[in-house]
């Protein structure tokens, strides 16, 4: 059975230390959401929550229509995937994915039909017999992903499921996830610091920070029109230039900056949320271009990245990252204009 979750006002103390504020939260049925943030922000305090680990000091959780809040852990039936996999060393492989069926009552039988059958979508029949010390850390994350399927939970949760990796496994975990989720059609929280995986793996992503949620969203919209100053910055807008708007003519708005400087922004790309706004721009974001209206600027360190010279630029609004193309290098110390590429900048409220 597919069901959504629901956090409603959620608030959540350690001590006298408030860890999460009136935090609401929708997933939907089917649905995978990840909490993305750094440590600290309160994501795996959510999960602990859910999974009954902890209990909030206000709000409620529900799981389709069962009020989860003062529930038990044991008598929540959620799925669990763990960043250290939590695998009986003592148990095989078959023995570790049947231990869910075992404690909820399933004859010997039906239950080794039902963990084989799981093995195998995991790719791992040919190591039903083996202890988790001769399986490698991808193979025992998978046995830890088909004992937490095997049950057939309402509700799927991953804290930190990959950290423990390298990156090309992690790579490859993260669409298995992905693909065993959906042919499921679990419903599924995962908690994650990785922006990648979770834009990867997602429906959606809740970013967190301080205990609140700041924007959640799909990782397209994430990505490309973040809500907020914080969001922007987090997902790699790190050019943050103050802005006021001084006056519109056809499809352009003309805003100035500290020092009088003024450009064009086309109203076809940008929304001005307001007369004084900000610019928020990813280094690749700022085109480093000889001439044009643009932002004037002088280089400082050029670094190489590959697919493009990236340049420390002095500009009237303070120091910003900009990146020129590879057939074009300027010397540091060059005079040059910044000229904003729409699909990678925003606008934002001051």
């Amino acid at each position: 059975m597919t069901v959504s979750l629901s956090l409603s006002d959620i608030t959540a103390h350690y001590g006298s230390t408030k860890v999460l504020e009136d935090l609401n939260l929708h997933v939907g049925e089917g649905e995978l959401v990840s909490l993305l943030g750094a440590s600290g922000c309160g994501k795996t305090t959510t999960l602990r929550l859910v999974a009954g680990f902890l209990e909030p000091t206000t709000g409620t959780i529900k799981l389709g229509d069962r009020d989860l809040t003062r529930l038990p852990a044991h008598a929540r039936n959620i799925g669990l995937v763990f960043q250290t996999y939590a695998l009986f060393p003592h148990l095989t492989v078959r023995e570790n994915v049947a231990f869910g069926l075992k404690q909820r009552g399933i004859g010997g039988a039906e239950r080794t039909r039902r963990a084989d059958a799981m093995i195998e979508r995991v790719g791992l029949s040919a190591f039903a017999d083996r202890h988790p010390a001769n399986l490698s850390g991808g193979q025992r994350q998978r046995v830890a992903l088909a004992r937490a399927l095997v049950i057939e939970p309402p509700l799927l949760m991953f804290d930190e499921p990959l950290s423990n990796l390298d990156a090309k496994l992690r790579v490859d975990m993260r669409v298995e996830i992905r693909r065993l989720q959906q042919a499921n059609g679990t419903t599924a929280l995962y908690v994650t610091h990785d922006q990648e995986e979770a834009f990867s793996i997602s429906d959606r992503v809740a970013i967190m920070n301080a205990g609140q949620i700041m924007q959640l969203d799909t990782p397209e919209v994430l990505y490309s029109r973040p809500a907020n100053a914080f969001v922007a910055d987090f997902v790699g807008f790190e050019n943050m230039i103050p802005m006021t708007a001084v006056s519109e003519a056809g499809d352009a708005v003309r805003a100035e900056m500290a020092g009088g400087t003024s450009i064009e922004l086309p109203k076809s790309h940008f929304t001005v949320p307001s007369r004084d706004f900000i610019l928020a721009a990813r280094p690749e974001g700022l085109l480093v271009s000889a001439a044009g209206d643009g932002i004037p600027t002088t280089l400082g360190l050029r670094t190489y990245l590959g697919r493009a010279y990236q340049y420390q630029c002095e500009t009237p609004a303070g120091e910003v990252k900009a990146n020129g193309p590879l057939a074009q290098p300027f010397d540091s110390g060059a005079n040059a204009v910044l000229i904003p590429q729409p699909e990678q900048c925003c606008l934002l409220s001051a």
